[in-house]
């Protein structure tokens, strides 16, 4: 008799190790695996709120990488990040133990369920997160798997039956090819990743694939209002429904309302009214993540009564347009924001909510070759702000670039009324854009990397140089 190879009939037979165990994408896999009865141990080189909870759910942690850390180990994930040389997948292929991608890992765990894949260039954490909180209040108990720390469920995962899982379907490295979904969802379809699929064909080919995976029965729904995934859904057949404010659209987003912490408006499905709703958070782009993740729900028989508290319950997710104070008379906003097309439409939601405050932008490329592919598209959107700076880029898994900084961003923007600031030196950006910062200022800190401990940072400085507490927004 062979061998187990599945992440499920390997974690029955005894210790499943993660690799990278506190990033965004291993944390929820881990804890899913814990939740079902498993032993669990993983390593990181900092162990961060993730790696905390899962300790207090029954991890073994360990800081730093070692091959001893796979010494009783049946099995060990890792993502497609983490180099085959790696010392811990390493010892684990010396030794016999099966090394199993972290995609490959997670198709297999939810595929034991009915699942929903929610794909896309842009807003699949927020649709993914929103989409669980519709099925709730449906009275289904779904499995949540998001890419980001969702408000109020204290990580990136919410515990639920083994019937249905809602995941969030990541493109790069085609780690989406491993779902077979019920039930699909593509946001939009853009150029990005292009240090794997060379250029917007490619990226098209993978998504046509992924899209290929659904269950014969099954739906897609596509955005109408984004050309690449209007026409995914065309190719895809009579399969495909739609969502968006165009007429076509099957779920139709009218009367759009953006007030300074979300968004009210109206669905219609197939040319009658349904029902107003509210989403935290304000922008077109949030209206477009709740239309997906009411197609969700509709998918599943959710009345649009359970629709509307679903999407009234969800409170947010961590670095997705989160506010973080007020001092100074400034409000200081942090965002997950990496691609042009994100930083456009945070700086639009920003510029509708606030109307008569002067934005600034603060901003940390993420990956070289995004850098390089995209630093004039960057340049364009970081363009509405009225003050721009830009730090250093955050290399994440790649090798510097030659001629590849932040400065080709800086270079790039066009149509700022003010200042355009290069500071490479994340360490004192926070000091440097608190004194330049004036009342009546929104600082919005956008990017994927190490950035996110500027926002804070920014805050407390103007609250020091204030002498003063939280203030309202």
């Amino acid at each position: 008799m062979s061998a187990p190879t599945g992440l499920r009939a390997l974690a029955a037979r005894g210790v499943v190790h993660f690799v990278g165990v506190s990033g965004a994408g291993m944390a929820p896999l881990a804890e899913m695996v814990l939740s079902a009865g498993g032993e669990v141990s993983g390593c990181d080189l900092e162990a961060g709120r993730a790696a905390d909870r899962l300790e207090s759910l029954g991890m073994r942690f360990n800081q730093g990488h070692d091959p001893a850390h796979v010494e009783a180990a049946v099995a060990v994930v890792a993502t497609s990040a983490v180099p085959s040389g790696h010392p811990e997948l390493a010892a684990a292929r010396a030794r016999g133990i099966p090394v199993i991608k972290r995609a490959r890992a997670l198709g297999e765990w939810v595929g034991a369920g009915r699942v929903v894949a929610v794909a896309g260039t842009h807003g699949k954490t927020t649709t993914t997160a929103m989409a669980t909180h519709v099925l709730e209040h449906a009275g289904i108990d779904p499995t949540g798997v998001v890419g980001g720390e969702v408000v109020g469920w204290g990580g990136n995962l919410r515990p639920g039956g083994a019937d249905v899982f809602v995941v969030e379907a990541d493109e790069y490295d085609r780690s989406f090819h491993e779902l077979s979904p019920e039930v699909a969802v593509v946001t939009n379809l853009e150029a990005d990743h292009l240090d794997v699929y060379g250029d917007l064909g490619g990226v098209r080919d993978a998504f046509s694939e992924f899209v290929g995976r659904l269950d014969g029965k099954g739906t897609l729904w596509v955005c109408g209002d984004d050309p690449g995934a209007a026409r995914l859904g065309v190719e895809a057949g009579r399969r495909t429904r739609s969502y968006g404010t165009g007429a076509g659209a099957e779920l139709r987003a009218a009367r759009i309302n953006v007030h300074t912490r979300g968004t009210t408006f109206a669905i219609h499905e197939d040319g009658a009214r349904a029902i107003e709703v509210s989403v935290r958070g304000p922008g077109r782009h949030n209206v477009m993540n709740a239309l997906a993740a009411a197609g969700v729900g509709r998918s599943f028989g959710a009345s649009w009564q359970e629709i509307r508290a679903g999407l009234a319950a969800y409170r947010g997710i961590c670095r997705r347009y989160e506010f973080l104070g007020c001092a100074a008379g400034v409000k200081v906003i942090d965002d997950y924001a990496h691609h042009p097309t994100e930083i456009a439409a945070t700086l639009a939601a920003a510029r509708v909510a606030n109307p008569r405050r002067r934005l600034i932008a603060v901003f940390q490329p993420h990956l070289f070759t995004r850098t390089r592919d995209f630093h004039r598209e960057f340049g364009d959107a970081l363009g509405a702000a009225d003050a721009v700076w830009v730090t250093d880029v955050y290399p994440a898994r790649e090798r510097p670039l030659p001629g590849v900084t932040g400065e080709l961003v800086a270079r790039a923007v066009t149509g700022a009324p003010g200042r355009v600031t290069y500071h490479p030196e994340l360490a004192t950006l926070a000091d440097a854009v608190a004194e330049a910062l004036s009342p009546g200022d929104v600082c919005l800190v956008m990017g994927a990397g190490s950035i996110e401990c500027a926002g804070r940072e920014i805050l407390a400085r103007l609250r020091a140089r204030d002498g003063s507490g939280e203030e309202a927004a």
